[in-house]
């Protein structure tokens, strides 16, 4: 698999975010392509989507117990470290490797990317949220949303490959041509929904302060789906290692609510 090279900008006839911050739609075939990516993103991205997202905590179960994450503010600052430093930002390069190699049809590079984002969980746990939420969403999307790309990649994947979860929405982005700049942020935003909900149950904390988690971390999403779009494959690794050890404590956590 190459590495070491600089990420090409999306090519297509999908419009692009960026394309709309210059300008509004200003055509019935804009409005149309907008929507549409809107939608497939809003459905696959719901909590109510049949992936189990609810059932994973990405460690933060343990951090709860441990002490460490106790208040909404420090759920923020927990999660903008994964973001920033840890499983979010590998998760968006590969995402973006990933959704390029969909694109184009780059068959052999999208399977050492699979196997890469797979291969490259720190913990056991980790490892089976990553890929049983993947497999499960490669599921319900070729179920109800599938296309002749879509449906090429699944089976060039193969049934049995182990897909790790935002890999497989980039997949599916790219199958139904949406733009990487969009389907990147709302991944990485759905990340934080998802950690912010088992936040909620777990710490508690209120719904309001919730939200108002997700409405800080907004701008952190956006920030690194920005540099994950350009950086290299060579640039995988994190320095948030309490995260990736408090993955590993939950394996042995006594009380649990949580399958991470």
């Amino acid at each position: 698999m190459a590495t070491g090279r600089k990420a090409a900008p999306v090519t297509g006839t999908a419009i692009t975010t960026a394309m709309l911050e210059r300008r509004p739609p200003d055509t019935a075939s804009d409005t149309d392509a907008l929507a549409g990516a809107l939608v497939k993103l809003l459905a696959w991205l719901s909590p109510s989507f049949p992936v189990g997202a609810y059932t994973y905590s990405h460690g933060l179960e343990w951090a709860i117990e441990d002490g460490t994450v106790g208040r909404a503010a420090d759920l923020e600052q927990w999660l903008g470290a994964v973001l920033r430093h840890g499983g979010g930002r590998n998760d968006a390069i590969l995402f973006a490797h990933a959704h390029r190699a969909a694109w184009d049809d780059r068959v052999q590079e999208l399977r050492d990317i699979a196997a890469l984002a797979a291969a490259f969980q720190p913990s056991r746990e980790r490892h089976l949220e990553a890929t049983a939420q993947g497999r499960a969403f490669l599921v319900a999307v070729s179920g109800a949303w599938s296309n002749d790309r879509l449906a090429h990649l699944a089976e060039v994947l193969g049934a049995d490959a182990a897909v790790a979860y935002p890999v497989a929405v980039a997949i599916a982005a790219a199958a139904h041509r949406i733009p990487i700049d969009m389907a990147l942020v709302a991944c990485l935003n759905a990340f934080v929904a998802n950690i912010v909900s088992a936040g909620i149950r777990a710490i508690p904390i209120g719904q309001t302060d919730g939200q108002r988690v997700i409405a800080a971390l907004a701008p952190v999403c956006r920030e690194v789906a920005e540099a994950a779009a350009v950086a290299d494959l060579d640039e995988l690794g994190g320095m948030a290692l309490r995260a990736d050890i408090a993955s590993m404590k939950h394996e042995t956590q006594y009380t649990r609510l949580f399958r991470s």
